[in-house]
């Protein structure tokens, strides 16, 4: 059945309308950006099919577009709708976080980092640069290594603090493997990190490494004195 032949109140749009965003399914949601199913499927059910193709919601909307328009009923424009939709959550969370101090909402801190790193099939270092009221400067991605590692070098660290005139700075990595636990080596360069920046009367506020469904904090281990 089409979803505009369902009952009054339970197509994924009135639902939204009556009930709000938050009281649809992963699926009812992904069918809202649809619109159209198969012949013999729903929107909904469509939706259905293609998050347990890639196991889950966050995977499909990470997938390439070769990936996914490998499955029938999806071509570049449904591609292209969950993208706009995937980068609108992104743009209006990096919004969030330069609009208030970062340490007072830690919580859009966590939520800017795993938009930006989560789903990254390679490691990659970035920093957040912040100015003296701990507001955010910019966001930037400075290595990218293989699946397994990645290069840092404090020099480059700190030309860039130097560069944006940051006052304070927060240090992020990823792991692909999704296990946000930190390793010996990542522990080494925090340290190398702080020194480096000390020099230059710089904080390193925190190391934030980023895992499949966590965060892993360094300040919250006590780890950053």
């Amino acid at each position: 059945m089409a979803i505009k032949d369902w009952p009054e109140g339970e197509a994924p749009r009135e639902k939204l309308l009556a009930c709000g965003v938050k009281q649809l399914s992963d699926a009812e949601l992904l069918a809202v950006l649809l619109r159209v199913g198969l012949k013999g499927l729903s929107a909904v059910e469509l939706a259905k099919v293609m998050i347990n193709e890639f196991g889950g919601l966050r995977s499909l909307l990470s997938a390439s577009q070769a990936q996914v328009c490998r499955l029938d009923g999806i071509g570049p424009v449904k591609f292209a709708q969950m993208q706009a939709a995937v980068e609108l959550g992104a743009r209006i969370s990096q919004e969030n976080l330069k609009r208030g101090k970062i340490l007072s909402d830690p919580d859009l801190t966590r939520d800017y980092l795993m938009r930006q790193l989560s789903d990254r099939a390679y490691e990659v270092f970035a920093i957040l640069l912040l100015d003296s009221q701990h507001r955010v400067i910019q966001f930037v991605e400075l290595f990218r290594g293989t699946i397994n590692s990645a290069s840092v070098y404090p020099r480059e660290v700190v030309s860039l603090v130097l560069e944006k005139k940051a006052a304070a700075v927060i240090v992020c990595h990823n792991h692909p493997s999704g296990i946000a636990e930190p390793s010996t080596a990542d522990r080494r360069i925090t340290e190398r990190l702080k020194q480096a920046l000390q020099t230059i009367d710089v904080s390193l506020l925190d190391h934030m490494v980023v895992g499949d469904r966590e965060i892993v904090s360094f300040a919250e281990r006590g780890w950053i004195d």
